[in-house]
């Protein structure tokens, strides 16, 4: 009887390690899947600020509130069943689709860039007849379409990088990716968003240093939403043309992914930051050119019947 029972806990005991060992690959395949997908993340951290603009204050975190149930229902509700139905069923469409969904990056990237560089018409009156609850549902609405877009990428990229777990595993990966960065952007959105009126609140404190602290807050939002934006515009040139030339490597068109890894080689001597700089600097132009190439033929090249 003794003998069966330990036995029984030795068998017990081997099922928990298994189940430890089965925990820990998931939360490092989800943690290498959110890395994967930082720069879209930088993104759409840096694109939401600018929905809450000219709403009253106590709309803001509201309104954000809102903005992140949209972008977990569409991660959750509608990209993660597709997903996980794709990698099941036809596998060999993952790599075209991260290279669209880069191509994308590229594109929008290219667009932004060029806004920054030419003049643009003044679209601040954009909803200004409509009452301030139909405008914020039309804000709201726009922020979650846009959100669709680059949820789609960042589940993309992290079902690219666990493609080769078994199904339940690549759920629970994504299910983690997609509550956690879901939480990162917008908390991080919220506090973003909330610093000038902390920083209005403490410059009213008769405290000095307290004062200095609150008037800097303010002073400073502005520069490092701009900031915030340019690493964003970065980021997606970075990651989406890092996308296309793996991609293009794995389907035998090797030119760029070399020509990036000689560079890489070349500066092997400084170190990882300096290998770092030009693999995402190489990416990045990388990225710039076909964003440019596409956003040509998207805007420029004639259509039929014009």
């Amino acid at each position: 009887m003794a003998g069966g029972l330990f036995a029984l806990l030795d068998d017990v005991a081997a099922i928990a390690k298994v189940a430890a060992a089965s925990l820990d690959d998931t939360a490092a395949a989800a943690a290498k899947a959110s890395a994967k997908a930082a720069g879209v993340v930088v993104d759409d951290a840096a694109v939401t600020p600018r929905y809450v603009v000219g709403f009253a204050a106590d709309r803001e975190l509201p309104i954000v509130a809102k903005i992140a149930r949209g972008s977990l229902k569409n991660k959750l509700v509608f990209l993660l069943p597709g997903a996980i139905a794709l990698s099941y069923l036809l596998p060999v469409a993952i790599t075209p689709l991260l290279m669209a969904g880069g191509a994308f990056l590229c594109f929008e990237g290219a667009e932004k860039l060029w806004e920054k560089l030419t003049p643009q018409e003044d679209a601040a009156d954009e909803g200004a007849d409509m009452d301030a609850r139909a405008r914020e549902d039309m804000m709201v609405t726009g922020a979650v379409r846009t959100d669709l877009i680059l949820s789609a990428e960042i589940m993309a990229i992290a079902l690219g990088t666990v493609n080769d777990k078994p199904i339940a595993e690549q759920a629970v990966a994504l299910v983690v990716v997609a509550l956690g960065i879901t939480l990162l952007v917008y908390g991080a959105v919220a506090l973003i968003v909330k610093a000038d009126d902390v920083g209005v609140r403490l410059a009213r404190v008769k405290n000095g240093a307290v004062a200095a602290l609150g008037r800097g807050l303010v002073s400073g939002m502005p520069p490092f939403l701009a900031l915030l934006g340019l690493v964003g515009l970065a980021a997606m040139l970075w990651v989406g043309g890092h996308i296309v030339i793996d991609g293009l490597n794995s389907f035998g068109i090797h030119a760029p992914h070399e020509l990036l890894h000689a560079g890489m080689h070349m500066v092997e001597g400084g170190g990882g930051v300096a290998t770092w700089l030009v693999e995402a600097g190489g990416s990045g132009l990388f990225g710039v050119v076909l964003g440019g190439i596409i956003a040509t033929l998207v805007h420029f090249v004639p259509r039929k019947g014009h």
